[in-house]
């Protein structure tokens, strides 16, 4: 005969399973909510026409500590600096109305681009990124503190850095010179992280420089493989620096008016960090790995005390969305699964397998309940271990 299940029991696991049910269903609307994550993308530049080349190339980094791309350089040979005079715009003209251009003089229409110039300024920048303060993976923004330099051999055009992902705070000029400016900086900066690997993720800080005021037909920033680097002693708290590189590049804005086709000078420094292998060990896969191994005690409990083994599933189960739902506060809405979400999905397959095996001990005739525990107790525990090892390691 088959064996009466216990009103208590039905009504303990009815209830862990709806409160849990109830916790994943918010959890997962908060994830998916409209603005509950932000996004910042750069949009790759078009292909630049001969005279408006990118000033250099990527390399890869050199070693864990420093790595440097090398910059391809457009020629070796640099004209000095145009003299003073009016401004470009000034000189562009607009005949029936509209977006001012220049007919002639430069391979560009902008009214920014100008007429009749010489040979762009090549000007090496380069970077001492001093710290990085309150990265908060969430909105993947950071505080920054670094010295930007600007060198060149023949004396460069005056010079308004800005910066695209970002805001500078605090600006001290240390040397401005014809051929070289130093200057130290402070401010907030975005850089939107990549958690598909969370919690062994290795996240890129940026820092994009460029001067929008003057072309790549004026000057052509390269980088200066020497000053490009982190400060002696620098910590990013709870990371560790795996590289550091940059690049140099052109970036136009052809959206924002029209014959808006001058490109610009770009500078990129980028650190990559790693987070502590440690620290996401503990806090993520020891707490899911306990869960599971105290939901697998219970495939011990014999069938003389069936309510007892019963009630053990749906509290595990709640404690396992619960646990879930903490970890999803501290990332932004993802449209991909994390590492930690795999994780935690084994975690799940793990917990139903328990509780498929004690229903279908009330399932069967009293008299096969034995047999039904010695093969749940030999079969759950081998496959929970495929499961989490799934989990773990896809």
């Amino acid at each position: 005969m088959r064996r009466k299940v216990p009103a208590r029991a039905v009504w303990i696991n009815v209830v862990g399973v709806a409160v849990a049910l109830l916790v994943a269903l918010f959890g997962i609307s908060f994830r998916s909510a409209p603005g509950g994550g932000e996004a910042w993308a750069q949009t790759p530049p078009p292909p630049a026409p001969p005279s408006a080349a990118a000033a250099g190339s990527v390399a890869p980094p050199a070693s864990a500590a420093s790595a440097v791309a090398t910059p391809a350089a457009s020629g070796d040979a640099v004209a000095p600096a145009g003299s003073a005079g009016p401004d470009p715009i000034d000189l562009a003209v607009a005949p029936k109305g509209g977006v001012p251009f220049h007919p002639s003089g430069t391979a560009f229409k902008s009214p920014f681009a100008k007429p009749n110039a010489d040979k762009p300024v090549r000007i090496k920048v380069g970077m001492l990124l001093n710290s990085v303060d309150e990265y908060d993976v969430q909105s993947g923004t950071f505080l920054a503190d670094f010295f930007l330099s600007f060198t060149s051999e023949t004396p460069m055009p005056e010079i308004s850095p800005q910066f695209p992902n970002g805001k500078v705070d605090s600006t001290t000029v240390i040397a401005d010179k014809p051929t070289f400016k130093l200057m130290r900086l402070s401010g907030q900066f975005k850089s939107p992280a990549d958690l598909r690997k969370y919690p062994y993720d290795s996240q890129e800080l940026k820092i994009l420089v460029e001067d929008d005021s003057r072309g790549v037909d004026q000057i052509r920033f390269v980088v200066d493989r020497e000053r490009t680097k982190t400060a002696r002693g620098f910590r990013a708290v709870g990371w560790q620096v795996s590289f550091v590189e940059a690049r140099s590049l052109s970036q136009s804005y052809p959206d924002r008016f029209e014959n808006d086709d001058l490109f610009y000078g770009r500078y990129v420094f980028t650190v990559g960090l790693d987070r502590f292998a440690a620290s996401a060990v503990f806090k993520v896969y020891v707490p899911a790995l306990v869960i599971v191994l105290i939901s697998l005690l219970g495939m011990w409990v014999p069938p003389a005390h069936m309510e007892v083994r019963s009630n053990a599933g749906a509290p595990m189960l709640a404690g396992a969305v619960l646990f879930h739902f903490s970890l999803m506060q501290e990332l932004p809405a993802t449209s991909y699964l994390t590492r930690a979400d795999k994780l935690m999905l084994g975690v799940y397959a793990s917990l139903l397998l328990g509780m498929l095996s004690t229903w279908f001990m009330f399932l069967v005739d009293e008299g096969k309940m034995d047999n039904v525990f010695r093969i749940a107790r030999v079969i759950v525990p081998i496959a929970t271990v495929v499961v989490m090892g799934l989990a773990m390691y896809i």
